[in-house]
């Protein structure tokens, strides 16, 4: 079996194959090296300060935070963000995200580390993204 063969067969996602997932499903034009792409992976981190912002404080940047996911999107597709961030977020995180992703309709119908269907979404953040004009 070769490594794509391997890559190609990762049915779930974890610490020992995220870093292949990852480069399997990058995919930026511009990317002129790797400064470029771990700076994409930073996203995720900066994703998780401003969840966890709002979860301590109450304070919600929704439109920073769509700005990362989209960016992330157009680099790694919408399924596999969804993994990606849904794999590296926290439980407590994964209401904010989901509502974030079902308003950019980047939700997939399933994602095989999770079960989808008992993660609630965050009725304030629904509240602020359907504000948003």
């Amino acid at each position: 079996m070769t490594i794509i063969d391997y890559i190609m067969e990762i049915d779930k996602i974890d610490n020992s194959n995220f870093d292949e997932y990852v480069l399997q499903h990058y995919s930026n034009p511009n990317c002129s090296g790797l400064s470029e792409f771990y700076d994409d992976l930073e996203r995720i981190k900066y994703i998780k300060r401003l969840f966890n912002r709002y979860h301590s404080r109450g304070d919600i940047k929704p439109r920073l935070l769509l700005n990362h996911i989209i960016i992330l999107q157009n680099v790694f597709g919408a399924n596999a963000c969804s993994r990606i961030l849904f794999h590296k977020m926290e439980i407590k995180f994964h209401p904010y995200l989901k509502s974030f992703l079902v308003y950019l309709n980047y939700l997939p119908p399933n994602i095989p580390e999770i079960n989808l269907e008992i993660i609630p979404t965050d009725h304030k953040i629904d509240s602020f993204l359907r504000d948003i004009q």
